[in-house]
């Protein structure tokens, strides 16, 4: 991984974690994500009239993504609704780059070396005690882990089919603009339906938080897709797990959720895991 995509990922996992933040901050999780997908649309329709459109190959990623988006934006509103922010999100982002590991040696048939094993297990070791710190003196909510834990399935799921699209696209810029596109009029749809007359009443008083998020929601991914197409789908997936210590540190000031000693050493183990997988030999 050369310096400008390590760059390009950790920028995206701070407006992630932004993103995210905004997102919990609206109080009914339907409106934010629809002005956040919405959004998403709106930036995505007016790149696509600008930017090549994508190579014929990565269309049937590109339409899975959108699904499996979908499905994410669903579980995500769950584990928000469910569970503190500083507990959700790190399971969430937390469980993921495991599963691209495997995920990615089977289908884009990448086998990290030692040193990127070591720096993933290590992440991911930092990752799982900032989650763990989030369910201490308490009895854990199971349904809001497993909303969670299923948030981060599709995580992984997302991050390996859009690395195969987005390289067999041609255009990082092209797909990234189509597949917000494409997937962002489901959840407007969705919340139009179930709100109903009173959709615009619900969206107006959140609609400038909600299209901040959506800016840098399509800015964080747009990152990622580009680092994607230079270096391996799992060093990616774990380095942008970097957003979890952004988001407990929001947490923290913003929600006033303890950061605390654990989580310190939590962050030493994710920096630690970072060297490695920066590690050039």
């Amino acid at each position: 991984m050369t310096p400008p995509v390590a760059a390009a990922v950790l920028l995206a996992a701070v407006t992630h974690a932004c993103w995210n933040a905004l997102a919990h901050r609206i109080p009914d999780k339907l409106v934010a994500f629809a002005l956040i997908s919405g959004g998403g649309l709106l930036i995505g329709g007016v790149a696509a009239a600008f930017t090549p459109v994508p190579a014929a190959g990565a269309w049937p990623y590109l339409l899975a993504s959108a699904v499996i988006h979908v499905v994410y934006y669903a579980l995500l509103m769950t584990s928000f609704r469910l569970g503190d922010f500083g507990q959700a999100y790190p399971i969430a982002r937390g469980t993921a780059p495991l599963v691209v590991t495997a995920l990615a040696a089977v289908f884009a048939h990448e086998l990290p070396d030692g040193w990127t094993t070591a720096g993933i297990a290590l992440s991911c070791a930092g990752l799982t005690g900032v989650a763990l710190w989030g369910l201490r003196g308490r009895r854990p909510d199971w349904r809001a882990i497993g909303a969670a834990l299923a948030t981060g399935l599709s995580i992984a799921a997302y991050t390996v089919v859009d690395g195969l699209g987005v390289r067999a696209s041609g255009t990082s810029l092209g797909y990234i603009a189509w597949l917000m596109a494409v997937q962002g009029a489901v959840v407007p749809a969705w919340a139009a339906y179930r709100l109903r007359a009173g959709t615009v009443a619900a969206l107006r008083p959140h609609a400038a938080l909600g299209l901040l998020g959506a800016a840098l929601s399509v800015t964080a991914y747009g990152l990622v897709l580009w680092a994607q197409t230079g270096a391996d789908l799992a060093p990616v997936s774990a380095l942008r797990e970097s957003s979890v210590l952004v988001g407990a540190a929001i947490g923290a000031l913003f929600f006033k959720e303890r950061f605390g000693a654990p989580r310190i050493a939590a962050a030493g183990l994710l920096v630690a895991g970072i060297g490695l997988m920066l590690h050039t030999g």
